[in-house]
């Protein structure tokens, strides 16, 4: 028996398919997992068991960074927010949205306008370079920044996110030819949009892994879409230097007087379509209660 630390790439029907030491084990999950209602998914960093005359079991998984729930995904340090920047036309609540709930869960959002080749992204990619996140435009047409993304890649465990018409396929395509067939087989075979449940697999790319993206559309799960109103400014990075310096410390940054915030917005340091995504989160979040959170979990 040999003993080994790897990643889980793929697990379907019970069996999970390991990366260690260069080669990919069939695994099994050792029964403890199911008693402590642990599942070991895509993602996960595990310690195996490798038999010559027994099946291969997987007998440790080390602590996740993050999980995702659809598709059910672990240790993921990059999502890539994928919009276009005309037809259809940003829509910056929803790319907010989703760098908050990437940052929620510990994950690096980047953000990446398509089609580039018919209308000028900069306006865009400034916004977001302004709040600290990463932010690219890119033309799958002419093949424009698309060497920047690939970069982005190396060492991480990302997946990629987009709404329909977006270019996200075709970006994943620019990215690795096989890496948008591979996904789409697995997609056509399960028969996506009819069952709930997903198959989640990684592939490797550019020195580190990208997890099945096709549906993965748009990261608004009941699970994931919940962060309580205290949490909320700490999702906007940009917010942090000003921390503390509010008048009132009960300060939500909405219309408060004295805001620290606010008056960044207004000096022209805070994007002010951020601000106006982090009210519209804030409005909604006042009314989420912890219970509610673990309810969903």
């Amino acid at each position: 028996m040999t003993i080994a630390e790897g990643i889980i790439i793929k697990g379907i029907g019970g069996f999970y398919y390991v990366e260690a030491a260069g080669e990919i084990f069939e695994c099994k999950a050792r029964g403890l997992f199911r008693k402590s209602g642990i599942k070991p998914l895509a993602g996960d960093f595990v310690t195996i068991s490798i038999n010559e005359n027994a099946e291969n079991t997987i007998d440790q998984i080390h602590e996740r960074k993050s999980v995702l729930v659809r598709p059910p995904v672990a240790n993921v340090d990059r999502l890539f927010i994928v919009s276009s920047v005309c037809e259809p036309k940003p829509v910056l609540l929803i790319i907010d949205r989703l760098t908050a709930l990437a940052v929620n869960q510990g994950i690096e959002p980047v953000v990446v306008f398509t089609k580039n080749d018919l209308d000028d992204a900069e306006s865009y990619v400034e916004i977001y370079k302004k709040a600290g996140i990463k932010a690219f435009s890119v033309s799958c047409v002419n093949g424009e920044g698309v060497n920047l993304i690939k970069a982005e890649l190396k060492g991480h465990i990302s997946a990629f996110c987009g709404n329909s018409g977006v270019g996200k396929s075709s970006l994943l395509n620019a990215i690795d030819p096989d890496l948008s067939l591979k996904t789409g087989e697995i997609s056509d075979k399960l028969g996506r949009g009819r069952h709930t449940t997903r198959h989640s697999e990684l592939f490797k790319v550019e020195g580190g892994y990208v997890a099945d993206t096709p549906g993965f559309s748009s990261f608004e799960t009941d699970e994931t879409e919940l962060i309580l109103k205290d949490d909320l400014p700490y999702a906007f990075k940009e917010f942090e230097p000003y921390f503390g310096q509010c008048k009132f410390s009960s300060c939500l940054h909405v219309k408060d007087k004295g805001c620290r915030i606010i008056q960044a917005v207004k000096d022209g340091d805070i994007p002010s379509s951020r601000h106006e995504s982090y009210c519209s989160m804030m409005e909604q979040a006042k009314n989420i209660k912890e219970w509610e959170l673990k309810k969903n979990k």
